[in-house]
């Protein structure tokens, strides 16, 4: 695998290679624990939305052998770009396009079972940052309520979106996903320390689902 100006190749799972870029936005611990919070069916349809360099999806793959297919979405064309090339690296089976989520076309509407979201989750303070790595930081280009109506318009009646975000956006999120018919089912806060505030939100929602949600204990994650 021929690497580009400032592109590495790091681990991330077991044997597998992802390729990143040094002087752009590379994943975090946030993209592990998402993989591993959501949950997987037998068949399942999986799209990963905010792909970046193709972190979150690639991970849930690795671990959840029974899915039908994987679809990166990623508006970036350098990110999208490091994403086909570790899905040639590893032999990973997936799509790549390259586009806004506001901007996906109709002939994905109504058909996965399951969507993963790390998204941009801050909404303000970029004027010192490089353009690149800013927007998938912050709410530049794309806004939380904007990535839950992409993610009802995709997913089918029954289908799940695994999404995080900042804890103290708890109440938003929330609120965004029942007002669009995505009804939360399961939820679980991440804290830096046993002792120490949660700092990040876990959601599962269920487009049609009924009332009632799960909230799981708090996991503590020292890797932030």
């Amino acid at each position: 695998m021929e690497l580009k100006e400032n592109e590495v190749l790091e681990e991330f799972l077991e044997d597998k290679k992802i390729i990143q870029n040094v002087k752009l936005y590379r994943f975090t611990s946030d993209s592990i624990l998402l993989s591993r919070f959501a949950r997987a069916k037998c068949g399942d349809k999986v799209a990963d939305f905010c792909s970046g360099s193709g972190v979150v999806g690639f991970h849930f793959l690795c671990l959840n052998k029974c899915v039908e297919s994987l679809t990166l979405f990623e508006m970036q064309d350098n990110l999208a770009d490091m994403s086909r090339r570790t899905a040639a690296l590893n032999g990973f089976a997936c799509e790549v396009v390259t586009t806004r989520l506001q901007e996906i076309g109709r002939e994905y509407d109504d058909k996965f079972s399951l969507i993963l979201c790390n998204p941009p989750y801050e909404k303000s303070g970029f004027e010192n940052e490089v353009y690149e790595r800013a927007v998938c930081r912050k709410e530049i280009t794309l806004t939380l309520k904007e990535i839950v109506e992409a993610a009802f318009r995709k997913l089918k009646f029954g289908g799940r979106l695994a999404i995080i975000n900042r804890a103290d956006r708890a109440a938003e999120l929330i609120f965004l996903l029942k007002n669009r018919g995505l009804e939360p089912k399961r939820i679980q806060f991440v804290s830096g320390t046993p002792e120490g505030k949660p700092y990040l939100i876990m959601a599962e929602a269920v487009k049609g689902g009924k009332e009632g949600v799960e909230v799981l204990p708090t996991i503590v994650n020292n890797k932030n």
